[in-house]
């Protein structure tokens, strides 16, 4: 090991000591939902949290073994970072031999003039951005860095916060970017997982992309997700396999039971489907 470079040690635990929480899971996404095909283009998209960075080291790897022929480009979007997380996340690409290549925009200087959904503003401006960059640079796919664990949490926002059973696929076709799809090949890994990884390789990662909650941890504050994630984690006293429960449920719906529908941007009523059956 001591002969090894860091980004040696680091792929090395990948493939021994996290090979069935994280690699095993990681390849079982990709083949599942089929996200990689002979020919892609793939922007992998690097915010410089734990999360895209194990993505980034995940797919370089992946690319070097596969029998599928398809090309990255690693990808981090500049929206105002402070020169503190600016530095950090160069170093670590540096570390994991990863070649990052950065662009620039000033998200964070228009947010900063919004009061009503900054938030919202940002996330859609953000995926503007790269999803132009990556067709720049020829690119067919977009890689996001979502995991089990934003899936599922997502999936019970949805119904909590916003009066809605939607979940987050592991791929999706974009409306606005002919010929570009976003894929989520960590789609099965868990987040503790993932943790799990950056500490045993005492690794350290910007915590929060925000230039307005720089300091901030995915636990603190009063957020509809950390709540999520706290009821989450209170449930599972009382009935462990209730993360499992709940992605399988996305996997298994039952249609018919179901009072309104929404496909292909068209609502159906109860009235409407019910009168439908046979």
């Amino acid at each position: 090991m001591k002969d090894l470079t860091k980004a040696q040690q680091v792929e090395r635990s990948i493939s021994k000591r996290f090979r069935k929480g994280i690699w095993a899971k990681f390849i079982g996404a990709l083949q599942h939902y089929n996200l990689i095909e002979e020919g892609d283009k793939i922007a992998v998209c690097v915010s410089g949290g734990k999360d895209s960075m194990c993505l980034a080291k995940l797919m370089q790897m992946l690319q070097k073994i596969s029998d599928i022929k398809f090309e990255l480009v690693f990808l981090c979007m500049d929206p105002g970072y402070n020169k503190f997380n600016r530095e950090l996340i160069e170093k670590n690409a540096k570390l994991l031999e990863i070649p990052l290549e950065f662009f620039e925009t000033k998200i964070f200087d228009t947010v900063a003039k919004i009061e009503d959904s900054p938030c919202y503003l940002c996330a859609r401006m953000r995926r503007g951005y790269l999803y132009n960059e990556a067709k720049k640079k020829g690119c067919n796919k977009i890689a996001l860095a979502h995991h089990f664990s934003d899936v599922i949490e997502t999936t019970l926002m949805g119904m909590l916060y916003g009066a809605q059973i939607q979940s987050m696929p592991p791929k999706l076709k974009s409306k606005n970017f002919e010929g570009m799809e976003i894929i989520r090949p960590l789609y099965c890994v868990h987040e503790d997982e993932i943790i799990s990884w950056k500490k045993y390789n005492e690794l350290e990662f910007i915590n929060c992309a925000c230039r307005f909650t720089e300091n901030c941890e995915i636990e603190s504050g009063n957020s509809a997700r950390k709540t999520t994630k706290l009821l989450i984690k209170k449930l599972k006293e009382t009935i462990p396999d209730v993360e499992y429960h709940i992605f399988k449920s996305i996997h298994n719906v039952q249609v018919d039971t179901l009072l309104g529908v929404k496909f292909n941007g068209k609502n159906y009523d109860f009235n409407e489907l019910y009168k439908n059956r046979d």
